[in-house]
């Protein structure tokens, strides 16, 4: 009754006393892994012992009895394999099971070929660790039971067939001619073939022919002891069926062959005489097929199943060499998809997968069979192309695979289209490296974007000078902020029916200390794409709004201040607090602040642009649309957005002519603003027969060089105070 009681394993397996368990050594130089290690064999009933590396284990093997080791490959003096190799020679009967955080495919490779029994990646799952410890000893035990039932069979030719037949190997053995004369009843279950067919057959019958060389020597083996043939690797042939009642999968089977020869005593008795060879063939295809989709996995993307970055390196490399052997060209291509990310928060991470399978089968379907097209990244993609004869070659190709990327692709019942930017690199003549031809596509694509996107262009030496310009800028702007190389300038607003200054524009000016003025149109850009256009944008705000303080404090009350906002700044969370504050520091009212935002901010993100704008409506604060008529929105938002002013582009204005024949889209402008009640500013104003069309268009505010250029804060305040106004009258 007393065993009934005795506390149950997880699968049944009774629990039994520390003395009657088998022992594991935890070999780990983590303190707290190999002791969470210990504490968890011994809440399941297993005795261990814990060493913290491969030469205090080796010492504890020495002093005791071990069945079953844990092993961490990464250890100090003494690595895993390393100490994989030592426990070989030495303690071949002791089961391993590897537990490292070291997971390399060449490591699990080497690991699984010197016989350790399973490999687990830290951090592992408790019971997944268990489950495998009780598999092994299970084993073991299993092991041991034969073992004995061998010993007590061994006299008996019918119990050692029945062994022999129901082994998982097969078992056989040759005469001195190389043809079987056994052979047990596993050869039928994984070759198909009837054993009593075999008998008299030559063993080349059953192995592939392609390995044919290979097993010729082990095989047929000769040799004994620890010269005979060990661990030898190749494939047997499954017997052809007619008649088709064959369930293989495969016409081969992946065999691992242990052999030795057979010999007898002479009839001198002074010499041993060759009669054969006895063989064991275990079946290793599932190692096998592991093994191919470890390597698989390695090398390849697994969402399209394309080739990855490491794979398209190594055939690069190999096509480079090709190409400078031959004298031939290759084109290297830099694909990155437009708009992905837009696709991919509006429809779902799912959806996303699923377009970028759908893309990349597309793309493969473009291609011929030697080139190579590799995911890199998201939604990056590189294209290799071997053996080009021109660039006209090469454009015919990519024009292809952008008209097979035309048709929309639906996602959930949602109709997609997508473009990509492609940027091309050639060999020799753009690099004859491999990192070289991948940089210079990469550059030649960005050129594509920042062009447009969806098209493609070929590397040219002018993008690499305009690359390391746009780095330069990059690193010097980070410089200006901390040395206050920035500046800000205002431009004058004019009322036109009264002449007088309605409000002035804070505009941003850098002032390089050696290549002198740098224009907006080539900074500002760089600071969007760095981030710095939000520190930079508050820094403006914040000197705009001090000197706003100072010409009301002048008796200046009438003034308004224009400031422009890029989308980044409105992406920020906290960008209305940010103005709020601003404004609260300086004493300023909101009505007396004009925030500029452009067309294209509009169409970024339209629900957020309008819940940001309308809190700082909210605040008295004016919203104006700068450079309107140039961008791709819908007119449809000026009725929806709380806006105040719009600024015609100065495109428009410099096409104003002394009659009134094509001033037609000014005029619709100024109609369309009335009629919404928006205030109307025309930008680049230059000469005074435009100055007076505007007036007879019936267009109430200016601003541009006619009237003032951007001046410096000090000029500012002399113009306000009429000293530059008398100036220019006289």
């Amino acid at each position: 009754m007393g065993s009934d009681l005795e506390p149950q394993l997880p699968g049944g397996t009774r629990q039994a006393s520390q003395a009657e368990q088998p022992k594991i050594l935890v070999v780990d130089d983590e303190v707290r892994m190999r002791e969470s290690v210990r504490d968890l064999l011994r809440a399941y009933g297993h005795s261990s012992v814990i060493a913290a590396n491969g030469k205090i284990a080796l010492e504890i093997l020495r002093q005791q009895s071990i069945e079953l080791i844990l092993l961490d490959l990464n250890m100090p003096e003494i690595s895993g394999l390393d100490f994989l190799e030592m426990l070989k020679a030495d303690y071949p009967d002791i089961d391993v099971v590897i537990v490292s955080g070291e997971a390399t495919f060449a490591n699990a490779t080497e690991a699984l070929r010197q016989g350790v029994h399973d490999f687990l990646r830290k951090p592992y799952n408790p019971v997944e660790l268990i489950g495998i410890i009780e598999k092994v000893l299970k084993k073991r035990n299993l092991e041991r039971d034969f073992k004995q039932v061998h010993q007590q069979l061994e006299a008996s030719e019918y119990r050692y067939r029945f062994i022999v037949d129901n082994s998982p190997d097969i078992i056989y053995m040759l005469d001195e001619n190389g043809r079987f004369c056994f052979v047990n009843d596993r050869i039928s279950q994984l070759l198909d073939y009837p054993k009593d067919e075999l008998i008299g057959q030559h063993y080349s019958a059953v192995v592939h022919e392609e390995d044919i060389e290979k097993a010729k020597y082990a095989f047929a083996e000769r040799r004994t002891g620890d010269r005979a043939s060990r661990n030898v690797e190749f494939r047997l042939r499954c017997r052809d069926n007619a008649q088709g009642s064959r369930y293989f999968e495969s016409r081969s089977v992946s065999i691992e062959l242990n052999s030795m020869g057979i010999y007898s005593n002479s009839d001198d008795g002074d010499s041993k005489r060759y009669v054969g060879t006895y063989g064991v063939a275990r079946d290793i295809s599932e190692r096998k097929r592991a093994e191919e989709i470890i390597n698989f996995q390695l090398y390849h993307d697994l969402l399209t199943q394309l080739p990855n970055r490491a794979l398209l390196r190594d055939r690069l490399g190999l096509a480079i060499s090709q190409a400078r052997r031959s004298g031939n060209q290759l084109a290297l291509m830099y694909l990155d998809m437009d708009r992905f990310k837009v696709i991919n928060d509006s429809l779902g991470h799912v959806a996303g997968d699923q377009l970028l399978q759908t893309v990349a089968n597309r793309l493969r379907n473009s291609l011929r069979d030697s080139d190579t097209l590799a995911r890199v990244g998201g939604d990056e993609f590189n294209l290799l192309v071997p053996e080009v004869t021109d660039k006209e070659d090469v454009a015919r190709l990519v024009e292809k695979v952008l008209k097979n990327l035309k048709t929309p692709i639906f996602i959930d019942g949602v109709e997609v289209f997508v473009s990509f930017s492609i940027g091309i690199a050639l060999y020799p003549d753009d690099g004859e490296t491999m990192d070289t031809l991948i940089k210079h596509a990469d550059i030649a694509m960005y050129h594509v974007k920042r062009r447009g996107k969806d098209g493609y262009e070929f590397f040219s030496s002018n993008m690499k000078t305009m690359v390391d310009q746009h780095l330069s800028l990059d690193s010097g702007l980070r410089r200006a902020i901390d040395e206050e190389q920035l500046h800000v300038y205002f431009q004058p607003q004019i009322d036109l029916r009264s002449g007088e200054i309605s409000g002035m524009e804070a505009l941003l000016r850098w002032k390089h200390p050696e290549a002198g003025y740098i224009s907006p149109t080539e900074f500002i850009p760089v600071a969007e794409e760095n981030g710095l256009i939000n520190e930079i944008g508050l820094w403006v705000l914040d000197a705009g709004c001090a000197e706003l303080k100072k010409w009301r404090q002048a008796g200046h009350n009438q003034l308004n201040l224009a400031v422009n906002v890029s989308s980044k700044q409105l992406a920020q969370a906290d960008f209305e607090q940010q103005v709020f504050n601003t404004l609260e520091k300086h004493g300023i009212p909101g009505s007396a602040l004009e925030l500029e935002i452009t067309e294209n901010v509009l169409i970024q993100d339209m629900d957020q642009v309008i819940n940001k704008l309308r809190q700082l409506h909210a605040a008295g604060i004016c919203i104006a649309v700068d450079d309107f008529g140039i961008g791709y929105s819908s007119l449809g938002y000026l009725q929806s957005l709380p806006l105040s002013t719009l600024k015609i582009d100065r495109s428009f204005v410099s096409g104003i002519r002394a009659t009134n024949n094509r001033n037609s889209i000014v005029t619709a402008i100024i109609a369309m603003a009335k009629e919404l009640g928006l205030r109307i500013i025309a930008e680049g104003v230059e000469t005074e027969s435009q100055h007076q069309q505007l007036k007879q268009l019936g267009c109430p505010h200016a601003q541009g060089f006619l009237f003032s250029r951007p001046m410096p804060k000090e000029q500012t305040a002399q113009f306000l105070n009429g000293v530059e106004l008398q100036q220019q009258h006289s």
